[in-house]
């Protein structure tokens, strides 16, 4: 399976009309549909697709024709997704109509080349699990963990000071974490 990080945003045309494709992480799709209604006043749609896995590992697939004909826009979208094998994900797709017919055929081919060519644009990655890994520690430990959490690249970080130290929640992936916990222990030793 394959995600990406950082949204990624392309403009397919044909026959006039416009399909701007948003890839987005699915931490960013809420409120995202309407915030580019209002961006585009003029565009006919908003079609939407995603991918992502829920807390019991399953895929959770949805999508949405925005009022194009059935089966036309988002079908097609999350088609594309499933063919790239894309998770976690979010694609919106802004059309504005150009005046020319496209027909359901038309309609199916455009949306997902729209997709197709988002993906090309953006930076994809190998999708890894990220788990959490909590713990505790000292005043005089918060420089050498920084450094550490650094070197290892884990960015997903949450801490809060409590009187009798730091209380820490990291996310990364299962190796990094396990890096992190053997360099922890070597540390202490």
């Amino acid at each position: 399976m394959k995600t990406i990080l950082t949204a990624t945003t392309h403009t397919y045309e044909i026959k006039k009309s416009k399909f701007i494709a948003h890839l987005v992480p699915i931490e960013e799709f809420d409120g995202l549909q309407d915030k580019l209604r209002a961006e585009h006043p003029k565009s006919r749609h908003v079609v939407y697709a995603l991918r992502y896995l829920n807390e019991f590992e399953q895929i959770v697939e949805n999508s949405s024709d925005d009022g194009e004909p059935k089966g036309s826009s988002g079908t097609p979208a999350l088609n594309v997704l499933r063919g790239e094998e894309m998770i976690n994900v979010a694609v919106l797709i802004v059309r504005y109509f150009g005046g020319i017919k496209l027909g359901i055929g038309g309609l199916v081919r455009a949306y997902g080349n729209a997709v197709k060519e988002v993906i090309a644009q953006a930076n994809v990655v190998v999708y890894e699990k990220m788990l959490e890994y909590p713990f505790h520690s000292t005043y005089s430990e918060i420089q050498r963990i920084e450094y550490l959490l650094d070197k290892l690249e884990i960015t997903k970080i949450e801490r809060d000071f409590l009187n009798d130290g730091v209380a820490w929640r990291i996310q990364s992936t299962q190796e990094r974490l396990a890096m992190f916990k053997e360099e922890q222990t070597c540390k202490r030793s």
